[in-house]
């Protein structure tokens, strides 16, 4: 069983960062990939980014490729999402979740699941 918790949403000015985390609880962290979504008010929840489980492998939705990075340390069972030139279009709640495998994530095939932040970019 794992449980995970995110932070480190906000309001943010477009041009602006934030790094978000995901604090997950249970022994078998380390053997997950890890992904971030993101679901916009009104659309579908989509794919952000994901890394495997020894943090050496990463896959980036086109829409974030070159300005997000996701990182993880498994010592401290976090998984990051760093966000830099956030735009408008970034807005949105982000959630982290947890794939036994390390593939491009949809989300039936995630394990579990948290709440998700609030990310908010004015223009």
């Amino acid at each position: 069983q794992v449980q995970l918790v995110e932070s480190g949403g906000g309001l943010v000015q477009a041009g602006g960062s934030l790094r978000l985390s995901c604090a997950a609880s249970g022994r078998t962290f380390s053997s997950y990939a890890m992904d971030w979504f993101r679901q916009a008010p009104g659309k579908e929840r989509e794919f952000v980014a994901v890394i495997n489980y020894s943090g050496d492998l990463k896959y980036y939705a086109n829409s974030v490729k070159g300005r997000f990075t996701i990182s993880r340390d498994n010592a401290e069972n976090t998984v990051y999402l760093q966000m830099n030139s956030l735009k408008p279009e970034d807005t949105a709640v982000y959630y982290c979740a947890a794939d036994p495998q390390y593939r491009v994530g949809y989300e039936t095939n995630m394990s579990y699941w948290g709440k998700g932040t609030l990310v908010t970019v004015s223009s």
